[in-house]
């Protein structure tokens, strides 16, 4: 029997449609490794970086456009027209033969994302009024999240046996077709309009600047700054450690990502209970504290066991910051203000993935792991001290 938001036939239709664009995404991000690969040979991993670049200079750059217009278009039409581009967009990656071409169809995709996601966030709360059902459903993005993280690979290694790359690409555009059905089934609110803003460039920078103004807002986004310097240590590094330093295989690569997977589904499914008694300051700080703490036994150069450990907490730490963030961008601005307040935060956020992820592999390369384990462990520590200072306790 459903409970919780689920008894909600649009939430339970968006959030079905999440799961299924994710899941199409998680086989992209497979099929692209290996398109690269099939195009660049040993030039395969500067190829994945430059993409990776231009995904997070999309998201920083067309989110908060959209973030300022959303308002005045039909919600369900607009994420539905996103989901036909990027379906559109997605299919034509198997007829790639310059890397060129994989960079401008990655931009489009991710231009269309950086406008479907936090449209879609901002319709959530408009849907799921009781709070406590809201934290819930925050807490199954989070999962679903997690799980495409740990079943994508797998996934893609069984189709992979059966089929091309290039057919991932396909079933990804198929996923996308499938999420646009699922939202254009059910009725969603219509997006409040109640002030106007003059200006483009007012309008553009509303949701960052109501952002900013906000002391709670502007601790997260130091928060944001820690999930972005934990996270690419682990996600750019792993492999080069676990390959490189112990000397192991790929299994070992994919159960050491597994690891921050399985942390971070444990706090989103625990999670919501704690913030029935207990505000998300405490938690999401602590969570900061935490990531920063899974990083400095990499100075020592940890073993097998120890990285899965450091990882494990790193995941915790990261899912108790990033599960209640739509409960703070929900209190922090009125029900107009909402779709420019998730534009600010998925562009801001990512900026700082776009600090991050060079950080993390250069520091890798040039400088050593040990080095880039203390510097971002700092910088993420330094990142939740400014986050404690700048977010009031009351």
């Amino acid at each position: 029997m459903l409970t919780g938001p689920l008894r909600d036939v649009r939430y339970r239709h968006l959030f079905c449609a999440q799961v299924t664009a994710l899941a199409g995404t998680g086989l992209t991000t497979i099929a692209l490794a290996l398109l690269a690969s099939e195009l660049a040979g040993e030039r395969a991993g500067q190829v994945l970086g430059t993409a990776l670049a231009i995904k997070m200079v999309a998201y920083v750059g067309i989110a908060p456009v959209v973030g300022a217009y959303a308002t005045r278009l039909p919600r369900r039409a607009l994420l539905v027209v996103l989901d036909l581009m990027r379906a559109s967009v997605v299919v034509l990656l198997p007829f790639v033969t310059e890397v060129w071409q994989i960079y401008v169809l990655i931009f489009l995709l991710n231009a269309c994302s950086a406008g479907f996601t936090p449209v879609f966030q901002a319709t959530i709360p408009d849907i799921i009024k009781d709070e406590r059902q809201y934290t819930q459903a925050l807490s199954l993005s989070r999962l679903a999240y997690d799980l495409e993280n740990l079943l994508s690979p797998t996934a893609a290694a069984l189709l992979l046996s059966v089929l091309t790359f290039d057919a991932l690409f396909v079933l990804n555009g198929l996923a996308f077709l499938a999420s646009a059905g699922l939202v254009v089934s059910v009725t969603l609110p219509s997006a409040h309009n109640e002030e106007a803003v003059e200006g483009v460039w007012r309008k553009v920078s509303h949701g960052t600047r109501l952002y900013l103004a906000t002391p709670r807002l502007r601790g997260l986004m130091g928060l944001n700054m820690a999930v972005a310097a934990a996270g690419a240590m682990q996600i750019v590094n792993t492999v080069v450690y676990v390959r490189t330093q112990l000397d192991m295989g790929e299994s070992a690569v994919a159960i050491a990502f597994a690891a921050a997977g399985g942390g971070s589904m444990l706090v989103a499914l625990g999670l919501p209970s704690v913030l029935d008694r207990v505000p998300q300051r405490l938690p999401m700080l602590a969570g900061g504290l935490l990531m920063a703490a899974s990083l400095f036994p990499g100075i020592l150069e940890p073993g097998y066991g120890a990285l899965l450990a450091m990882w494990f907490f790193l995941g915790v730490g990261s899912s108790l910051v990033l599960t209640p963030a739509g409960r703070l961008l929900r209190q922090s601005g009125v029900e107009a203000d909402r779709p420019a307040l998730f534009a600010a935060q998925f562009s801001l956020s990512h900026a700082c993935w776009l600090i991050a992820y060079p950080t993390a592999g250069w520091l890798g390369a040039n400088v050593g792991l040990a080095e880039s384990f203390t510097v971002l462990g700092i910088t993420a520590l330094v990142s939740t001290i400014i986050a404690a200072t700048l977010w009031p306790r009351e």
